[in-house]
């Protein structure tokens, strides 16, 4: 019996990937990362630095769910690289709130059941915060417009909309320049705040 033996295809050895370090300031922290030059900064977020709440979803700039801030601006994260970054201030939903002391998007939200699946809820939530830093949105015409990118499959526009209407509209410079928020709630899903409160179904 003959044995053939397959020669050498004459492969190159794999190569490993350049890297280089990149240092962003992100909620507050510098973080270096050693990672390749075409890193977007949505897979620096959560594969290297595991900042999970910042959502991958078409990770084509069509869907809105990889929403942070840049210098108070909302960009979408998976359009830019890492390295674009260096020396701005990075914020993500990890940076806006803590459970202990919620933004007040973060608290509309709730208050508003202003998400269901809650996979688009930080991208909602930063593209809406980025809205309000920049002064664009004062209209509801305005907020559907401008978050137009931020798409929500579960359709609870309705209830983003109140959230994000609550905030705008309640905005005012307190004692240390907080957002004070109006006295008066709104009822889940209100256009306006003069809607009374939706009972709750009796049994």
């Amino acid at each position: 019996m003959t044995h053939v033996t397959q020669a050498p295809l004459g492969m190159s050895p794999a190569t490993l990937v350049p890297t280089q370090p990149v240092t962003l300031h992100i909620n507050g922290q510098d973080r270096t990362l050693h990672i390749a030059p075409w890193t977007t900064l949505l897979d620096a977020l959560r594969e290297y630095l595991d900042l999970t709440g910042t959502k991958k979803g078409c990770d084509h700039g069509q869907c809105g769910a990889c929403t942070v801030l840049v210098d108070g601006k909302h960009i979408n994260s998976c359009l830019s690289l890492a390295v674009m970054q260096e020396g701005s201030e990075i914020q993500t939903i990890e940076g806006l709130g803590t459970e202990e002391s919620l933004s007040p998007l973060q608290q509309a939200f709730i208050d508003h059941d202003a998400f269901q699946c809650g996979y688009c809820t930080p991208g909602q939530i930063c593209s809406a915060q980025g809205l309000i830093n920049e002064g664009k949105a004062r209209t509801e015409a305005e907020v559907r417009e401008l978050m137009s990118g931020n798409l929500c499959r579960c359709g609870a526009y309705s209830n983003i909309l109140s959230a994000v209407m609550e905030v705008i509209e309640g905005q005012k410079p307190g004692a240390e320049g907080k957002i004070v928020m109006p006295e008066k709630e709104w009822s889940a899903g209100a256009a306006h705040q003069q809607m009374p409160p939706v009972a709750p179904p009796k049994k």
